[in-house]
């Protein structure tokens, strides 16, 4: 099952722990107090670049039925809604330029290019997500309600589609996203399903109205002849940004690493642990500046979620320093290229549409679900002495999670070195004579 002690689990003693967060906050007080002219350059360059885009696209759109300005719209329209969505939309909404007082840019007045309403999603993914992030039972993110993304969920046959739901999930983010956050709407405000007339659902249908009508309509009538190549332009540009959009989430979330914990853990749960749960929950990946900027800067996943409302464009240096402490306390950072990390949350969607019984590693110790259990009956490889928060004798240096994570895959190494040496000397034919003996 999932992590039920994060100390444990982390080899971190309670006063490792508040001292972590103590240091993260730290880091939280001297960029809140260091912002200032350059940021908010920033992100006013990001809006001009986001509508000199849009513009532009919708120009050549205007030409759709030549195919080269229309390919080059479609590409520039799917640019320019990913970075609406994912640098603008989603950070805007979280407060991170709240600080600037600028109407435009605020978190309580800016409404996304996005299917679903900014107020639906605010409270789902502020208030829900980062509080509970990965926590079983709590974070409805955590495979959004229709994939099994952790060995703590039963397993249904209804799963086994998952593969399949992965796909069309992804094409249909927008959509996904918009009933997701619409049913937890609900749920907050304690309506019934048979209220069609709740406020919800009309501020969703009054969006849906809004989104469709504009991109399914209204631009492409201002194309005349070309209205049919414009209103494909469109769909095929909503499609990429979906896939872009779940594939940044994806590699956030749910590679290798990005642990996952349960409703216990939040017993009590001080600052310091939300800080360690928010750094082992997530997950980054490696990218340039044009890939940050069009994920949003997500690919800084670890960061954002422990300053949501720091801005985006900060992540790069907050990340120095958070690396810094991983080292310092001796815990994973964990990492690496976008399609290797989509590789290990998409493995995990097919390896969790089966049964336990056909997988190999335990609940507790399998790449996608670990728990403080992984350790039992395991020792440090330095001194053999059993795995727990300690300091190196000869550096003095804290052996933490990454010594044990190291010591724990050693040690199953050697399992398996044994495991095979039987096998082998099981299945090695015997002479007559030792037969008989």
């Amino acid at each position: 099952m999932a992590i039920t002690d994060i100390g444990a689990y982390a080899h971190l003693t309670a006063e490792d722990i508040e001292a972590l967060g103590g240091e993260l906050d730290q880091i939280r007080t001297d960029i809140t107090q260091s912002l200032g002219q350059r940021d908010a350059d920033y992100i006013r360059r990001v809006i001009r670049l986001h509508r000199g885009l849009e513009v532009s696209a919708r120009l050549l759109l205007s030409a759709a039925r030549y195919r080269v300005p229309r390919t080059l719209g479609t590409l520039l329209l799917a640019a320019a809604k990913s970075i609406e969505m994912m640098e603008l939309g989603h950070n805007i909404s979280h407060g991170q330029w709240d600080w600037m007082n600028d109407p435009e840019i605020h978190s309580t007045s800016w409404e996304w290019d996005f299917l679903g309403p900014s107020s639906h999603w605010k409270r789902s993914h502020n208030h829900v997500h980062h509080a509970y992030t990965n926590v079983f039972g709590m974070d409805e993110d955590l495979g959004f309600a229709v994939l099994r993304m952790t060995r703590d969920e039963q397993w249904r046959p209804i799963h086994l589609l998952q593969p399949v739901l992965n796909v069309l999930i992804a094409a249909s983010f927008e959509i996904s996203i918009a009933i997701h956050d619409l049913a937890l709407e609900r749920r907050h405000l304690g309506l019934r399903r048979g209220q069609v007339r709740s406020e919800p659902n009309i501020a969703l249908a009054r969006k849906v109205v809004g989104q469709v009508g504009k991109d399914f309509v209204l631009f492409p009538l201002l194309s005349g002849r070309g209205f049919r190549q414009t209103l494909a332009a469109n769909a095929v540009a909503l499609l990429l940004r979906n896939i872009w959009s779940y594939l940044v989430i994806m590699c956030g979330h749910f590679p290798d690493g990005a642990e996952k914990f349960t409703t216990e853990q939040l017993e009590g749960e001080t600052r310091g642990e939300w800080y360690l749960r928010q750094l082992l929950g997530t997950t980054n990946f490696t990218a340039g500046p044009v890939l940050a900027l069009m994920s949003g800067n997500l690919c800084y996943q670890i960061e954002h979620h422990l300053f949501p409302d720091l801005p985006s464009n900060r992540y790069p240096e907050i990340a120095e320093r958070v690396r810094a402490l991983c080292d310092k306390y001796d815990l994973p950072y964990t990492t690496g290229s976008l399609p290797d990390q989509f590789w290990l949350a998409y493995r995990t969607v097919w390896k969790l549409a089966l049964p336990d019984r056909f997988l190999r590693d335990t609940a507790d110790d399998a790449a996608e679900t670990r728990s403080e259990r992984k350790f039992l009956g395991v020792a440090l490889t330095t001194s053999g002495r059993p795995i727990g928060p300690s300091t190196d004798p000869v550096t003095s240096a804290r052996r933490g999670l990454r010594t044990a994570l190291a010591a724990a895959e050693s040690s199953g190494r050697r399992a398996d070195r044994v495991r095979r040496r039987w096998i082998r000397e099981w299945a090695r034919p015997r002479s007559p004579h030792r037969a008989d003996q």
